[in-house]
């Protein structure tokens, strides 16, 4: 497959929110229930490192960045969002995307990427884990979708060993 990761634009936007939406409805994927306007989308993630898998007019999969916190001590700190169409789940497209994020971010500044993913979406645990986060623990039922049902979170991280502390000595 001959798919480029290159930077989403806005006129991308149709399609990554018909992703998104097919993300939102296997109840695993987020606790988004509606997938926002661009407006609302755009204002809250970060305005760099937004990428797509594009495969020709197509979009595979995205990935964006939104902020951990409006504090200053925290701008090198991002949650990373990323979904995949369904029929290319499984393919790499998920790789390549969230290790372009990962060289953005860090050229942008991030010296922290972090996900907290519903504990029953393992594909998207072990995708980041190929891509070098790691689990920090679990928040047990912290969310209740409106069915009712509970759900758990893994908490995951990525640390830089290019920008922020040095890692190497932890």
């Amino acid at each position: 497959m001959d798919y480029k990761i290159e930077k989403m634009l806005v006129r991308d936007w149709e399609q990554v929110a018909r992703i998104y939406l097919e993300g939102i409805s296997t109840g695993k994927a987020t606790f988004q229930t509606d997938v926002p306007s661009w407006e609302v989308w755009n204002n809250s993630h970060i305005k760099s490192c937004r990428l797509v898998a594009r495969l020709n007019d197509n979009i595979l999969g995205w990935v964006a960045l939104s902020p951990t916190s409006s504090r200053c001590v925290y701008a090198g700190a991002a949650e990373v969002s990323i979904y995949i169409e369904t029929g290319y789940r499984g393919k790499g497209v998920g790789i390549a995307l969230l290790t372009e994020v990962i060289r953005a971010s860090e050229q942008e500044g991030f010296w922290t990427l972090q996900s907290g993913i519903i504990k029953e979406n393992t594909a998207s645990i072990a995708l980041h884990k190929k891509c070098g986060f790691r689990e920090l623990g679990i928040r047990e039922k912290i969310a209740k979708m409106p069915t009712g049902k509970w759900h758990d979170v893994i908490l995951m991280e990525r640390r830089s060993k290019v920008v922020g502390i040095d890692n190497s000595k932890r």
